[in-house]
């Protein structure tokens, strides 16, 4: 990956006051033939945290879209996995929840922020939902939320695949 593009922004567009962000980079880490793969992205997720965890670097988003791939957290269990789809292999990942299926076409984004202490993984994870949803109403794409589930769906889309923008995180 050495054709990262990184962008500074002010803060995000009304920020919630909790989250107290005050500086934002944004890095444009790869997409289309430039997808990244899936260890690479994480090993830079890894990179950036630690670097944000000492404060050598202000509060981070990486964006990028993933060659395809499954990750499993630590929720997912044998019946879970995919079979048969040796075009995308299963990582499993540090993270909580269970499969979740990365690939092209979908920009994923990893937020590694100073969170206030104590952390509430759940506000968090929902204020991320409101938070796309804004910015889905911005490009003109509806998107509704699902009682009892995490992330964004789409009405009437016609796959798993294209109904949904999952939501989740690891708090560290």
């Amino acid at each position: 990956m050495s054709d990262v593009d990184v962008r500074e922004a002010g803060a995000p567009p009304e920020p919630p006051p909790a989250l107290g962000i005050e500086r934002l980079v944004i890095v444009h880490a790869g997409f289309g033939t430039a997808a990244v793969p899936y260890e690479e992205g994480w090993d830079l997720q890894r990179r950036t945290h630690e670097l944000r965890a000492d404060d050598q670097i202000p509060d981070t988003v990486l964006l990028m879209e993933h060659q395809a791939v499954y990750t499993a957290g630590k929720r997912t269990e044998a019946l879970d996995r995919p079979l048969g789809d040796a075009g995308a292999p299963v990582v499993d990942v540090d993270r909580g929840g269970k499969i979740t299926w990365h690939g092209p076409g979908q920009l994923t984004g990893y937020p590694i922020l100073r969170l206030p202490d104590p952390v509430d993984v759940v506000a968090y994870v929902r204020l991320l939902e409101r938070m796309m949803m804004a910015v889905c109403a911005d490009l003109g794409l509806e998107t509704t939320t699902v009682e009892g589930r995490s992330g964004l769906w789409v009405p009437g889309a016609p796959t798993a695949r294209s109904a949904r923008s999952a939501s989740g995180c690891r708090a560290a």
